[in-house]
């Protein structure tokens, strides 16, 4: 088996740079955790690089005919391919320990792997993955910048979040339409928000539904309970506040 074919409706854009490929895998800290899980390993490309870390390296492919491949290529794996969808595993039944995910993320679900990290963050304590790089941007983005929204507030509030570098499309097969970026997060301190987690994620999605307005008209389908503490928000816009802003504005709604 030579080659395996890309197949557009699963988002697969392999990876050709062996020198990106170590770099991404470099780019985990085996320190803070027992095992790694690489989502949609493909060829293997990067998944060489990962048995050379001191980690128990587990693969997760939905892409049968890639699952052929690496039971052909990488011996190593033997008992560690999980054939499967990895938005549909249950991270926790698998590992008992801390577990880094990373990853070429098929485009099409990258932001989904993410909310799934959020929901899984006390056992996934870091990751490294490929991304569309306007995605890589919005994830990584600090407040005050244009790309900062939703997912950065929500993935912020328990990982720290890190640009490392931007990859051009002609070093992928087949190569994709943008430009993408490799990002790394780190599982925080936080253990809990300091306000209603439902109730939080509710401001920042209305909040953000209207960037351009103020707060002031942005929130008023919300109840406002605390105007005298919400006051020095409701002149801003969302893009203009931090993770811990969110969190006390939070607490002046019902």
């Amino acid at each position: 088996m030579s080659k395996v074919r890309a197949k557009k409706h699963l988002g697969q854009h392999f990876l050709t740079d062996l020198e990106i490929a170590q770099n991404i895998a470099h780019s985990l800290d085996t320190s803070r955790h027992n095992s790694i899980l690489e989502v949609g390993p493909g060829m293997g490309v990067l998944t060489k690089y990962l048995l050379n870390l001191d980690s128990e390296v587990f693969v997760i492919e939905i892409d049968k005919e890639s699952v052929r491949y690496l039971k052909n290529h990488f011996p190593k794996l033997e008992n560690h391919i999980i054939e499967g969808d990895f938005l549909k595993l249950p991270i926790e039944e698998i590992f008992n320990d801390k577990v880094g995910i990373i990853g070429n993320f098929p485009y099409n679900i990258s932001s989904q792997i993410l909310f799934k990290a959020v929901d899984h963050k006390n056992t996934i304590s870091e990751i490294v993955g490929m991304f569309q790089k306007e995605v890589a941007e919005r994830v990584a983005s600090a407040p005050g910048k244009k790309a900062y929204g939703i997912i950065s507030v929500l993935l912020q509030c328990y990982y720290d979040i890190e640009y490392l570098f931007t990859v051009n499309e002609d070093v992928f097969d087949p190569p994709p339409k943008v430009k993408s970026a490799v990002i790394r997060l780190r599982r925080n301190q936080r253990e809990d928000l300091a306000c209603d987690e439902k109730k939080f994620i509710r401001t920042v999605k209305t909040a953000f539904s209207m960037r351009r307005k103020t707060l002031r008209n942005a929130l008023k389908s919300l109840n406002l309970v605390d105007e005298i503490k919400a006051k020095k928000f409701l002149d801003l816009r969302a893009e203009q506040l931090s993770v811990e802003d969110f969190f006390e504005l939070t607490d002046c709604f019902e």
